[in-house]
């Protein structure tokens, strides 16, 4: 969700405002999304790089996730619309991760759309953390080498259980990955819009998915059919 800051300081807002702005954006896109029908949207919020960023904004944007959170909890339950987080907790502050945690076992239930949002995430740390995970079970016995597949590290990301994206949408012109769901993506289609997050809304939501549906899809194999 890409150009909150450049937002605010081209309306000579502190950037604290920009990610406000973000944040109503990201409730108007997920309604939107829930409309539409699709599975699930994964939002990334606040990667792992993030905390380098000055004390007072990382400050402002915990606790609007914290209110985010908080004030939304019981609009995704009437919605059906069920909540997820990944990232590491490591760093975290508690109030943040109750509100999450709360949210979390409050929507489990639901089957409508499921929000995901990335928080002190890094696709690094998190293959990482799968890698470590998996070594354990190996080392107490539980897992031999030779049976590590795809499959057992899907099992051991933050995403396990979610489907793997098919479009990658990234704002404000930005033409990078930055280190976000590495694995995930290996076969999503990208798709960049000029428009900063906060001014990205219906219309620029649709002509994402336009262009998505006008694609072919592969998969590793040129004659390889779409997949739907």
């Amino acid at each position: 969700m890409d150009g909150n800051g450049r937002w605010a300081q081209s309306r000579g807002l502190p950037r604290a405002l920009g990610h406000r702005a973000g944040a109503k954006t990201v409730l108007t896109i997920v309604e939107e999304c829930k409309t539409l029908g699709i599975e699930a949207l994964t939002l990334y919020s606040f990667s792992s790089e993030n905390w380098k960023r000055p004390a007072d904004e990382v400050a402002a944007l915990m606790e609007l996730c914290r209110e985010f959170i908080r004030s939304q909890c019981e609009t995704m339950i009437r919605n059906n619309i069920r909540f997820r987080r990944i990232g590491r907790r490591d760093g975290m502050p508690t109030p943040v991760l109750d509100a999450l945690d709360e949210a979390e076992r409050a929507t489990a239930h639901c089957t409508a759309l499921t929000l995901c949002l990335a928080l002190n995430y890094g696709s690094r740390t998190e293959l990482v953390d799968a890698t470590r995970a998996i070594a354990q079970r190996v080392a107490r016995g539980e897992l031999a080498p030779d049976a590590i597949t795809e499959a057992t590290i899907e099992e051991h990301l933050y995403t396990h259980g979610l489907p793997d994206p098919d479009l990658l949408i990234r704002t404000a012109g930005e033409r990078r990955i930055s280190n976000y769901l590495l694995w995930q993506i290996s076969y999503a289609e990208l798709f960049v819009a000029n428009t900063l997050w906060p001014d990205f809304g219906p219309s620029e939501l649709h002509e994402a998915l336009r262009d998505y549906a006008s694609r072919q899809r592969r998969f590793g194999d040129v004659g390889e059919p779409a997949k739907t």
